[in-house]
């Protein structure tokens, strides 16, 4: 295979949310493709919540798995921000013109997304933790520490915010930015509260953020984040135990006028989910090297306070293999960079302001909550619509760099 030849043949690297889907886009666009997994089993019932977007979905529809999330998802038909008092500050939703936001507990997302694959024939592989590659001139050569290969013409990293593949394309990449918040999260199967009617409230708490939702049978979500000065890994935020984490939670939200306290309360403690620190990734320079590039959280983690992790990550599954198809290899790569970086970073920007509002200050607090209601009047909602209305024409011949 010559650098100016088309791929047919592709290894995905990570068996989450955005391999499998890149896997089936790539199949889609005629390319023979592989997922390889680090972890020697499935990843079912590990994970919260997430809400899909109307991008998001639309990305899935262009590969026809947008079923996928409508049938396993909950509408969400707008956002409501509130105050720590209770206050209405604003509210938001996507362009009524579009599809309703959809939640989905990730567990459930992945084992949809993990049998759809497998009814596509997508070959995934555990216990195949990459520890290097080789580019061979015609090909890449993908090592494992189970001491096996494997061989394609080219090598998707979908391998994580801590990603292998990233620092085998640029070794100086940056490390995940700490976003000064640790998560948690719940579901309750009976929260014994009243439906919201298709709103997710979050709120700005006095002393830590969040978010809930009641859903028309009485279930519920709800999740915090919880300001927290020094870094903390996932395994050492579970170290502390989740009955220590709801003591912290119940005190930090004791004197919010939010269903916050109520809904703790009324969790019991092994239902708690400790999903660790929130964190994002900020100017990866590099998503390319010869035949290997990222997708997803490797090349662009934004904050889950951004609400678009999984969706771009579909967006850029869909749009790499849409340019694979079309395009040498050299120049899929190349294309897929210039349609995907500047709109994956101005969410990822947004997604930081997000969090700097949750670790306001007192006074940074006061502020804020005197500023947004007339802040958010302010704002023409098409303005906003940028994120969600974004269509991918998979019928649309990509276009090569210039």
């Amino acid at each position: 295979m010559t650098g100016t030849d088309h791929a047919r043949t592709a290894l995905v690297i990570g068996g989450g949310i955005a391999g499998p889907i890149a896997a089936m886009a790539l199949r889609e666009a005629g390319i023979e493709a592989s997922v390889h997994e680090a972890y020697d089993s499935t990843a079912d019932g590990v994970g919260g919540g997430m809400t899909i977007a109307p991008n998001g979905q639309d990305a899935l529809d262009a590969i026809g798995a947008g079923d996928i999330v409508r049938a396993i998802g909950t509408p969400v038909a707008a956002m409501g921000l509130r105050s720590w008092t209770g206050r209405d500050l604003a509210r938001f939703a996507p362009p009524s013109r579009l599809p309703s936001l959809q939640f989905v507990w990730r567990a459930e997302l992945y084992r949809a997304i993990y049998d759809e694959a497998e009814r596509r024939s997508v070959p995934v592989h555990h216990g195949k933790r990459l520890t290097g590659a080789t580019d061979t001139g015609s090909g890449v050569t993908a090592r494992f520490a189970d001491g096996t290969h494997a061989s394609a013409d080219i090598l998707i990293g979908a391998d994580g915010i801590r990603s292998t593949v990233r620092s085998l394309i640029d070794p100086a990449a940056p490390q995940p930015n700490y976003g000064g918040l640790v998560c948690f999260g719940a579901r309750m199967h009976r929260s014994g509260m009243p439906s919201t009617d298709g709103i997710m409230y979050m709120c700005f708490g006095k002393r830590a953020f969040f978010g809930y939702q009641v859903f028309d049978d009485s279930s519920a979500v709800w999740f915090a984040n919880l300001p927290h000065r020094a870094p903390m890994t996932v395994a050492e935020a579970q170290a502390i135990g989740a009955d220590a984490w709801m003591r912290t939670l119940r005190t930090v939200f004791a004197d919010d006028r939010t269903p916050a306290l109520e809904m703790i309360s009324r969790t019991d403690a092994g239902q708690l989910l400790i999903t660790g620190p929130m964190e994002n990734m900020r100017g990866v320079a590099t998503w390319t090297r010869g035949r290997m590039t990222l997708i997803g959280d490797a090349a662009h983690a934004a904050s889950s306070s951004s609400g678009q992790g999984a969706s771009i990550a579909a967006e850029s599954a869909v749009e790499l293999a849409r340019c694979l198809r079309d395009l040498p290899y050299q120049q899929a790569f190349a294309a897929y960079e210039r349609l995907r970086r500047p709109r994956v970073e101005r969410i990822i920007k947004l997604g930081a302001r997000t969090n700097s509002n949750k670790t306001a200050g007192p006074l940074g607090r006061v502020l804020r909550d005197l500023m947004m209601p007339t802040a958010m009047k302010l704002i023409n909602p098409e303005k906003m619509a940028w994120q969600y209305d974004h269509h991918i024409d998979w019928n649309a011949k990509a276009a090569p760099p210039t």
